[in-house]
Order: structure tokens, then C-alpha cells, then sequence
């Protein structure tokens, strides 16, 4: 009886082991060498940044995904106004839902992603439903994401970060 329960807890630990040290892909956002955030990063995550723009006031949204081969693309945005420097044309569709002008089917490469988060702007990042903020004080963080496959333990205080603040 008692070899089976040291059996038992020797696969439990094997497991824990190996689990957190098999390189897992994770969507990374760094602050210059600063793992910031991470949060799972399989194929098919989908994330959102999400800021005020800085002449419109008005919230903008980019929608990401994580293709084949680990890469970040961007899908969509939404926005409310046209402006200066807006393309009147991105993607397959542009369309107007709930007062928001919609492009969507842009898939392109964004790989690594920079971000300059700045507090004006009030850059938010949505993940899994969650808003987390991303911008701080001066000067603003310029913030990179992108995929990583590195194993649990390197970048579980990025993942608790979040969670913490």
C-alpha cells in the first residue's frame, strides 16, 4: 500500500515536472527586456488593443489572432470616424455596426507587435474577456508582443502579473 502511494506521488511530481518544463507558445508583451505580461499563446488566441485616439477621443480596437507558426496578425479594427491617416479600405469587408466603422478580413503579419502605450491614449489590452491596462507614466512604454514557446517556469511571474495589479 505504501510503495503505491510513494508511486503516485513520484508520477504526480514526474508530471509537474515535465509540464513545467516543455516549451509552451506564449503570447509575450515585453517593456524593453521586461517580461511584462504573458498569456497562453496557442493557435487561434485572440486578443485586443484597445486606446483612445489622441485627436478623436474617440476608443479604437485592433483585433489579433495567433496564426500557424506562431505569428501575430492582425484581423480587424473598428473605430467610430474616419481621419486623418485612417485608410478608407483594409481588408475584405468594411461595414458600419452599432455606430462603428468595421474592417475586417485584414490578416496581415504583425510580428513582432510595438505598442507605445501611452497614459493619454489609455491603452488597454483584452484578453479572455479580462482589460488590462498596458499604459503608464513618462515616458510611455513602448511594448513588444509576440510568441514565444518557453516552458512554465520562465514565464509564470509574467503570467501572474496580470492577475496581481
Amino acid at each position: 500500500m505504501m510503495r503505491k502511494i510513494w508511486l503516485s506521488i513520484a508520477a504526480v511530481v514526474i508530471l509537474v515536472i515535465a509540464t513545467a518544463a516543455y516549451p509552451l507558445p506564449w503570447l509575450v508583451i515585453r517593456d524593453g527586456p521586461q517580461w511584462r505580461f504573458a498569456f497562453p499563446g496557442w493557435e487561434g488566441t485572440t486578443f485586443t488593443l484597445r486606446w483612445m485616439h489622441s485627436v478623436e477621443k474617440e476608443d479604437w480596437e485592433e483585433w489579433f489572432a495567433v496564426t500557424e507558426g506562431d505569428v501575430i496578425e492582425i484581423t480587424g479594427t473598428r473605430f467610430k470616424t474616419f481621419g486623418a491617416g485612417v485608410p478608407s479600405r483594409a481588408g475584405n469587408e468594411t461595414h458600419l455596426e452599432d455606430g462603428w466603422v468595421v474592417m475586417t478580413g485584414i490578416d496581415r503579419v504583425v510580428d513582432p507587435l510595438a505598442v507605445q502605450a501611452a497614459v493619454e491614449e489609455h491603452y488597454r489590452l483584452i484578453f479572455a474577456g479580462h482589460v488590462i491596462p498596458l499604459s503608464r507614466g513618462d515616458p510611455p512604454p513602448i511594448l513588444t508582443f509576440s510568441i514565444l514557446r518557453v516552458p512554465l517556469w520562465q514565464v509564470l511571474p509574467a503570467l501572474v502579473r496580470p492577475w496581481l495589479s
